[in-house]
């Protein structure tokens, strides 16, 4: 069994629900083991974005099948004549971060990825009526057999999962803003404290999208006070600061682009890994154009170009194609780089440009309405990232 933070959740509300048996039931199911797969993300510890799309189309369909009575009553599921797809759509679309989910997850998302994980598997979560338009929990994967002769029902233990998955995913981004809210009033005492609030986002457990916004605004802020000189000809020069865009949402699918410089035209992939293969795959998307790689690493640049290096020739083999991606590395840009950056910037009293700028991205990631404090945080999930 895989363990991670939120496993510990799982596991008690398991053992409140069925006691001793808990531990058992876990083992015996598969649905619950994907659930386990799926919330990673729920505190530190994820290195991908979480996702509630497949977690919903779940919750909705066994909420129905609760509300409906089947829960309670066996042998009864297999006559019923399942639920408008209409209903489960809408009722998605109330449950925290999901009001801009699509249909992909009822349709085929849910059953394909729990297909990946267990391929073996003769279930799938999720079974539809192509032309009535109805869909049913699978009630194979609800009913988990524990004992000779026992069998347990854990659909209103999946429903106290999910509803605790979302809360501790609110619970941690809202802790997050309201820390640098915190910070962005902070007197020129508290600079060490603003200070290794940022260096605890840059570590390897922190939520990918926090480390990518922190980096943005360390990097925005200290390319920002570096001028150059250009123009068309040798007499007409224009002075212009360096200036760092983002280009969108994080783990967006943005061929590779998380940051563009003007006026230099430099283009910048955040990212957690050292697997070369995705490296070279964004260098492959943007033609060959040199990127800048910020790697959530505390490793030196010269040991990550050595992994690299040393994954490329153990993957390609010809030394030309080698040296032809190795070359579209511009710069590696690590976490000692971007603390030394930001050190820099609190010498010269910039921690509040910076504690500014985390905020405004922050506000954008998470669709953070300062106008109504309470509203939920929303994913964006027309593109769901398989944790």
């Amino acid at each position: 069994m895989i363990r991670h933070a939120f496993t510990d959740t799982i596991s008690r509300i398991l053992t409140e629900e069925f006691g001793k048996r808990g531990s058992q039931v876990f083992e015996r199911s598969l649905l619950l083991q994907y659930l386990n797969l799926k919330t990673r993300s729920a505190n530190k510890g994820s290195k991908s974005r979480g996702s509630f799309g497949n977690h919903y189309a779940i919750y909705v369909l066994i909420e129905d099948y609760i509300a409906s009575g089947f829960s309670d009553r066996k042998g009864e599921y297999r006559n019923y004549p399942g639920a408008n797809f209409s209903a489960l759509f809408a009722r998605q679309r109330e449950l925290p971060f999901g009001r801009k989910l699509q249909n992909h997850h009822l349709n085929s998302r849910c059953n394909d990825e729990f297909r990946k994980f267990f391929p073996a598997s003769e279930h799938v979560p999720i079974i539809r009526d192509l032309q009535t338009r109805k869909y049913w929990i699978n009630e194979q994967l609800l009913l988990v057999v524990i004992g000779d002769d026992e069998t347990v029902n854990i659909a209103r233990a999946i429903i106290r999962i999910i509803d605790a998955y979302a809360a501790a995913k609110r619970t941690a981004f809202e802790s997050f803003l309201e820390a640098c809210s915190r910070l962005n009033t902070l007197d020129l005492n508290d600079e060490k404290k603003a200070a290794k609030f940022v260096a605890d986002q840059l570590e390897p457990n922190v939520d990918a999208r926090i480390f990518e916004i922190v980096s943005f605004a360390i990097l925005k802020a200290s390319y920002g006070e570096q001028t150059i000189y250009w123009g068309w000809t040798r007499t007409m020069l224009n002075e212009e600061l360096l200036t760092l865009y983002k280009t969108g949402r994080t783990n967006a699918n943005d061929g590779g682009i998380d940051f563009v410089m003007r006026p230099l035209g430099r283009f910048f992939q955040v990212t957690e890994t050292i697997d070369v293969r995705k490296y070279f795959l964004d260098i492959d998307k943007l033609q060959k154009f040199p990127l800048t790689f910020v790697i959530k690493s505390s490793e030196s640049v010269e040991e990550l170009k050595g992994a690299i290096r040393n994954q490329a020739e153990a993957v390609y083999g010809v030394q030309a194609i080698v040296e032809r991606y190795i070359n579209c590395i511009e710069e590696i840009i690590n976490v000692p780089e971007l603390l030394r950056r930001f050190a820099a910037l609190q010498g010269a009293g910039r921690i509040s440009e910076v504690m500014e700028e985390v905020i405004r991205q922050s506000m954008v990631e998470f669709n953070y309405d300062q106008a109504t404090p309470d509203a939920i945080l929303e994913e964006d999930e027309d593109k769901e990232e398989v944790e």
